[in-house]
């Protein structure tokens, strides 16, 4: 039965487990190529005075922090996006349960589809983030941080950390994601399956407010701290309330589309059906959310940074620790966004059936199309107004001791296009599944789903 259960979910969850196979190939890349460039900078077996004009460049601590930061970033979204494609076939493993599977056995045949779907895209990452870094070391010698002389190197180290990082992250996510469920009752398995999961959990709830809680400590302790200490511990504030947000997403996402409410009432039916599907089915959309967050958060936080340096000093920094800056915020960045598009296309095509049912009653393509278009909109308004409240906390205790204000310094064209790239990404990733799923007819894809 492990073999077939695991058979029936490649099979009747292609797009989910797609969408974990691209998180688990872009994570690896970008774990690949930051571990390629923190090997390849690490100055063995050359000459004494090449080897400390590295050191004291500060390129191999830049490198270290962009590989904790890759590899933070990679947990984070690898956990969501498998726990996504869990919860999706919760329908599935009650059916089981009621005929009589064993919990161990779901379990099992969670684990064994996330080692079929990551394994292959963790190797092909590897090997696309040896390319990676190997650009990216190429950079870093035309700015001037390493020496000229100094030739790449590739270590087989990357291999086993993207392997880590991509599989055993997949790996736990799915036996978690599917260990409270198959311990239900068959009957309450059902009917969670069917209706979702009340409630976010005590002790879900408890870790996320203990998570932002510790951000906000750190926060304030860091803005009594000296400018180069605070500029060293703001990534930790960072990924505190990234983690938080993460945590305590669906109660996020409940009260923005309750905000809304109101006045989608004038904006018509499918503005209301919108805010009413985000209210009534919050822990789906949350999943959404959170990378959306990190990608705001994290880029605001890293190019605010800058300018804010600029528009005080007069210089950003030096030109190739900018360079360096800017290069690791776009592989983030572009990661997130990725991940993002990802995960909201994986709910959409997990809505197939409920978009058949609203075509079945009367509901037209355009009106479906409409109502998808407004989740996006509600769903990319709080990623923005929350990445851009984790940035603010982030840089205000590292520019209040460099500058004497928290407030960072931001042009409107960045934070324009910020808000309008996060919009259109949004509205692409939910629209194109949905007018996939509004093809064909009505009857047939819902008995299809």
């Amino acid at each position: 039965m492990i073999t077939g259960l695991t058979v029936s979910a490649l099979r009747g969850h292609r797009p989910a487990l797609a969408g974990t196979a691209v998180a688990a190939l872009f994570a690896a890349t970008v774990v690949g190529a930051s571990t390629t460039v923190l090997t390849a900078t690490s100055g063995d077996g050359l000459p004494a005075g090449v080897r400390a004009e590295v050191t004291e460049s500060g390129v191999r601590d830049m490198a270290a922090v962009l590989l904790v930061g890759s590899v933070y970033m990679s947990i984070f979204v690898l956990a969501s996006t498998m726990g996504t494609a869990v919860a999706q076939q919760h329908r599935e493993f009650a059916l089981v349960r009621a005929i009589g599977a064993r919990p161990r056995q779901i379990r099992r045949a969670v684990v064994l589809q996330a080692l079929a779907v990551t394994l292959p895209a963790a190797l092909a990452g590897c090997g696309l983030g040896a390319v990676l870094g190997r650009l990216w070391f190429q950079g870093m010698r035309d700015h001037g941080l390493i020496p000229a002389e100094m030739a790449f190197r590739y270590h087989w180290a990357a291999l086993p950390v993207c392997l880590a990082v991509a599989v055993v992250t997949s790996t736990l996510a799915a036996a978690l994601g599917s260990l409270r469920f198959s311990l239900l009752r068959p009957a309450r398995a059902a009917a969670e399956a069917a209706a979702g999961r009340p409630g976010l959990g005590w002790f879900r709830s408890a870790l996320g407010l203990l998570t932002v809680l510790g951000g906000v400590a750190v926060s304030v302790l860091l803005a009594r701290q000296p400018a180069d200490k605070a500029s060293q511990g703001a990534f930790l504030v960072l990924l505190l309330f990234c983690a938080g947000v993460g945590l305590l997403g669906p109660r996020l996402v409940a009260p923005a589309a309750r905000l809304v409410s109101a006045p989608a009432r004038r904006l018509g039916g499918s503005a209301r059906l919108a805010a009413l599907n985000v209210r009534s089915q919050p822990r789906r959309f949350a999943a959404a959310l959170t990378p959306l967050t990190l990608v705001v958060a994290f880029g605001l936080t890293k190019i605010a940074m800058r300018t804010t340096a600029a528009h005080h000093t007069g210089s950003a920094g030096a030109p190739g620790e900018v360079w360096l800056d800017y290069a690791g915020t776009g592989l983030y960045a572009g990661f997130a966004a990725i991940a993002a598009a990802n995960t909201l296309a994986m709910i959409s095509f997990d809505r197939r059936r409920e978009i058949a049912l609203l075509r079945v009653v009367g509901t037209l393509r355009r009106q479906a199309l409409t109502m998808a278009a407004w989740e996006a909109c509600v769903v990319s308004l709080t990623a923005l107004v929350l990445g851009a409240a984790v940035a603010l906390a982030t840089l205000a205790p590292m520019l209040h001791t460099a500058f004497g204000s928290p407030w960072p310094y931001l042009p409107l064209p960045f934070t324009s296009a910020v808000a309008g790239a996060t919009l259109l990404l949004t509205l692409l990733a939910t629209g194109l599944p949905v007018r996939t799923a509004l093809r064909g007819r009505a009857i047939t894809a819902l008995k299809a789903a």
